[in-house]
């Protein structure tokens, strides 16, 4: 293999950068999650719904397992996050968060780069994807 080709396989500095980010994002959701599923069995936070209905409500339909619970639907969890039960949320918005932030990466070297192609691509998925979780079309969010 000549040395071009060599060049050629070595990822990116921005490649790097994203790895890197995702590695630790990705860890730190994990942490997050164990942490607060922990904070949430152990009862040191209150919780929003019952211990005692979680079975009664097992096998409801979303509507009606919200309706029975007053639980929020969308982004209506962030209110709760002092609520045991709700604040395993957080961990889960930063493994979803991870993704952006990382395109954001991308952007900023395809930019410098002068790519312009790639850069209105990861512009636009970044876009899509904070659309689709902000619900403002109605269908996502939840």
């Amino acid at each position: 293999m000549n040395s071009q080709n060599e060049e050629d396989l070595k990822p990116s500095r921005e490649q790097i950068i994203y790895a890197n980010l995702l590695i630790i994002g990705v860890w730190a959701g994990i942490v997050i999650l164990v942490t607060t599923y922990l904070i949430y069995v152990t009862g040191i936070l209150p919780s929003h719904v019952d211990m005692s209905i979680i079975p009664k409500v097992w096998g409801k339909g979303v509507d009606e397992y919200l309706e029975i619970t007053h639980s929020p639907h969308g982004w209506g969890w962030v209110p709760l996050l002092a609520k045991g039960d709700f604040l395993n949320f957080a961990g889960f918005a930063l493994l979803a968060l991870m993704t952006i932030v990382c395109y954001l990466v991308l952007v900023r070297g395809y930019f410098r780069q002068k790519n312009w192609i790639f850069t209105f691509i990861a512009v636009l998925e970044i876009v899509v994807l904070s659309v689709a979780a902000s619900g403002i079309l109605g269908s996502g969010g939840h």
